[in-house]
């Protein structure tokens, strides 16, 4: 399906390479990208996060050590987590932000501009990052009905989600007030749009959460559109968004528009295939039956087939050995055809990326492309 564009890549003007080229690691591209930006975007929240507010709720939060509660771990990803790069999304704003420059209508203020970026862009992508993060730590809420003992004393995941309630508002109304000050309607209605669109994704994840979706039929459209809502419509809206604090035409915002959705698009599928295409002598991955592999093989088994399938790997007690459906996952074509799509998104991505200038921020971006598109 889309076999042409990737064989084809994508080669402009400005030298932009072929996805089959491969490209640094994702840590040395994010490490080039940060340099170039001029700012330490790894610690972008860290300004609120160490705010006296943030201070008392981590020792409060420092409770919660010796339980399961998944809060633990989304604060420790705050400080450190090379595997994702938590703050990749106002990395991303700032580089097309750069990327882009100044427009002809803005060239008088570019005495409000460092390192080729605009004072607004910034505060943006740290809004960017403050939503996120809240709804990072949003997701941390348990389902007290399915604990088990050893997760944790009762008392204690029921503070924990108290925690995680308020942590996540306190984030969230910081950035809403930083976006106002920002003294732009169109951009406030574009970042407003998506965090409507984050909280329709994530309800939508959450509902399906039960039994683990096995026997859910969303097929690969639905899917496409959902990651859209959960995890592509704020990158790809405050990219917009970054371009019309720079008055940028509507021409530019569309590309920058394009750029992250694609982009993102491309980071969900990359990690979704990392279950079935990581190099490991260790136990298999965990993996999500909602992932674009399991949706493809889906497609291309068809229903009565895959819950066949789901039927032969069930034990004693219908118990499921997901380890065996993981291997017959990967027996079939929707591993092949989740990097197909991954990287057709990365053409998209790139393909947005020709209508900016050649520079050191394009590349960036560019490799930032091409690290998510990247399989052993």
């Amino acid at each position: 399906m889309w076999g042409a564009l990737l064989r084809r890549g994508v080669r402009g003007a400005g030298g932009l390479r072929c996805l089959s080229s491969g490209g640094p690691p994702w840590s040395q591209v994010v490490s080039e990208a940060e340099k170039i930006v001029g700012y330490p975007t790894s610690f972008m929240s860290l300004r609120c996060l160490l705010s006296d507010e943030l201070s008392n709720i981590a020792m409060q939060v420092r409770k919660l050590v010796g339980t399961k509660h998944p809060l633990l771990d989304t604060a420790r990803g705050f400080v450190y987590d090379s595997r994702n790069n938590l703050q990749m999304r106002g990395l991303v704003v700032l580089l097309i932000s750069k990327a882009a420059g100044p427009s002809t209508a803005e060239l008088s203020f570019q005495h409000d501009m460092v390192s080729g970026i605009y004072s607004s862009q910034r505060s943006l992508a740290e809004i960017t990052e403050l939503i996120h993060t809240a709804f990072l730590v949003h997701r941390g809420i348990v389902n007290i009905g399915e604990l088990k003992s050893c997760d944790g004393p009762l008392k204690d995941m029921q503070f924990g989600n108290k925690m995680a309630v308020l942590s996540g508002d306190f984030l969230l109304a910081n950035a809403c007030t930083s976006l106002a000050q920002l003294q732009n309607t169109k951009v406030v209605e574009l970042i407003s749009s998506a965090i409507g669109d984050l909280v329709q994704g994530i309800y939508y994840e959450n509902s399906k959460s039960t039994e683990n979706c096995l026997t859910d039929d969303i097929g690969i459209s639905r899917w496409k559109e959902q990651v859209f809502l959960s995890h592509s419509a704020l990158l790809a809206k405050s990219c917009q968004a970054a371009m019309e604090l720079a008055k940028h035409s509507a021409e530019i915002q569309d590309m920058a528009f394009q750029y992250g959705k694609h982009m993102s698009m491309s980071h969900k599928l990359h990690s979704d295939l990392q279950p079935f295409v990581k190099e490991s002598s260790g136990d298999t991955m965990a993996f999500s039956l909602n992932s674009a592999p399991a949706i493809l093989h889906q497609e291309f088994r068809g229903r009565e087939a895959w819950l066949k399938q789901i039927r032969e790997a069930q034990g004693k007690g219908n118990i499921v050995d997901y380890k065996k459906l993981q291997e017959a996952i990967k027996a079939g074509k929707g591993v092949t055809s989740a990097i197909d799509l991954c990287r057709y998104h990365g053409n998209r991505a790139l393909a947005a990326l020709e209508r900016f200038p050649p520079s050191e921020a394009r590349d960036a971006l560019a490799n930032i492309v091409y690290a998510v598109t990247r399989f052993p």
